[in-house]
Parts: structure tokens; C-alpha cells; sequence
């Protein structure tokens, strides 16, 4: 059970600081924080996402970019242009490399104000700190692995990240429902996002990028945007848009 449990945790731990810090800050800037609450959420972003870890940089600023390229031949991912989630998933990883080691000029609209730590992220992302924390899964799993299948989730764990980003980037563009049209394919992935942390409701999101909760019905709960009125009751964060 203990590898279904670092399952769990790091699939929901990973992913709230994806949609927490990476989107809903860094990209989007619904709300704000103190110097100080951004260095340990990248810390801490490191941690859930470990081998997989995404810069807030290079991140933002790729999401802007899909926002702005929504289903165009210029999206940094999109089902409309990639024959299969693969190839969406090596052009994302490309175009996420070259943003984020700044290989690639791009506009200011897409890069200002978009959070960056150069020197942790050059650690976070390095090639060493993926292959400790791979090794570290691995000794994990030699030590609590009970049944061969349990080494199946190895590799979700190891690349966890792109596979939320697969969830969302090709399937909820072409499975779902919609509540407003908008000039892309995004839908809604699910009516009651117990797995994403609020993420599958990409339709909302495409009409009203700048909105902290992503939810609109009333059965649409943002587990994510819950735990953020919490943090902004305390202090820890301020809305800007909620």
C-alpha cells in the first residue's frame, strides 16, 4: 500500500503546485505573494514534482503562448496539429527547453512579469536532480513493492507532469462538454474534477483565462481554488481576481 499512497501523494501534491503556482501565478497572476511564499513554493514544487519538475518560467510563459495560439499552428500543444499525443508531447517538451533556457526569442507580452529563479531552477532542472529523484523512487519502490504490477507506476511517477499536461493539452480538446464558445476546442474533461484539482474544466478556463476559480456550475467544484481561500483568508496570498 505504501506505493499507492506516494501514488497518491505525489499526483495530487504535483499537481496542486502545477495549477497552484505554475498556472494560476506564474502564467495567469490571479493572485500574489510575498518574495519570500514564491522561494518556498518553488521549493516545494521541486519536491511534489521531483524528476519531473516544470519551471515557473518556462511554463508561464509556453501557456501564455497556447492561450494566445489556441488550436493554431503556432500552440506549443494541440490535438488539432499533432497526429498523435506523442508528437504533441515531444513538440510541448521542445518548446518548453527552448523557452525556458531562453534558446528562443519571444515577445514581452508573453514573458513580463512571469516569475523566474534562475539559479534554483538551473538545480531543479538538471540532469543530477532528475536521476536522484529517480534513483530515489526506485529505492522507494525495491523497499515497499509487494506485487510486480505496483513497478507499473514507476514510470507515472517519473514522468508524472507530462502526463497531467497530456490529460488536459490533448484529451479535454476533444472529449467533454462546453458551457461557452469560444474560438478553440477546449472542453470541460470532466463535470466533477476529483482529478485534476479543478484543471479539467479547460473550457471555463479558455472564456475566462484570468479567473482564480475555475468552476462555473454549480456541480463544477475547483478543489484547488477551495484550498486558495484558505491560503488567502491567512494572508499567505491576495487575490487579484477571483
Amino acid at each position: 500500500m505504501e506505493v499507492i499512497y506516494l501514488l497518491i501523494i505525489l499526483w495530487y501534491g504535483g499537481l496542486f503546485f502545477q495549477t497552484f503556482f505554475l498556472h494560476r501565478y506564474a502564467a495567469h497572476q490571479t493572485f500574489t505573494m510575498s518574495r519570500t511564499a514564491e522561494k518556498i513554493t518553488y521549493i516545494l514544487t521541486w519536491v511534489f514534482q521531483g524528476s519531473n519538475y516544470l519551471s515557473a518560467y518556462g511554463y508561464g510563459v509556453m501557456h501564455r503562448m497556447h492561450h494566445a495560439y489556441a488550436d493554431t499552428e503556432k500552440d506549443p500543444h494541440s490535438p488539432k496539429y499533432d497526429e498523435n499525443v506523442l508528437k504533441m508531447m515531444w513538440r510541448t517538451k521542445n518548446t518548453y527547453q527552448d523557452i525556458n533556457r531562453q534558446r528562443v526569442t519571444v515577445e514581452e507580452k508573453f514573458t513580463k512579469n512571469v516569475p523566474q529563479w534562475l539559479a534554483f531552477d538551473r538545480m531543479a532542472s538538471s540532469r543530477i536532480s532528475r536521476l536522484i529523484w529517480t534513483a530515489l523512487y526506485i529505492l522507494f519502490f525495491l523497499q515497499f513493492a509487494t506485487a510486480w504490477w505496483q513497478w507499473l507506476f514507476l514510470p507515472v511517477i517519473i514522468l508524472m507532469a507530462p502526463i497531467h499536461g497530456v490529460i488536459i493539452n490533448w484529451y479535454a480538446h476533444i472529449y467533454g462538454y462546453v458551457n461557452f464558445k469560444v474560438k478553440d476546442t477546449s472542453k470541460n474533461l470532466l463535470p466533477f474534477d476529483f482529478l485534476m484539482m479543478g484543471e479539467a474544466y479547460h473550457n471555463n478556463h479558455h472564456k475566462h483565462g484570468g479567473r482564480a476559480n475555475f468552476g462555473v456550475r454549480w456541480h463544477e467544484f475547483d478543489p484547488t481554488y477551495f484550498i486558495m481561500r484558505i491560503l488567502n483568508k491567512v494572508g499567505v496570498i491576495k487575490f487579484v481576481k477571483n
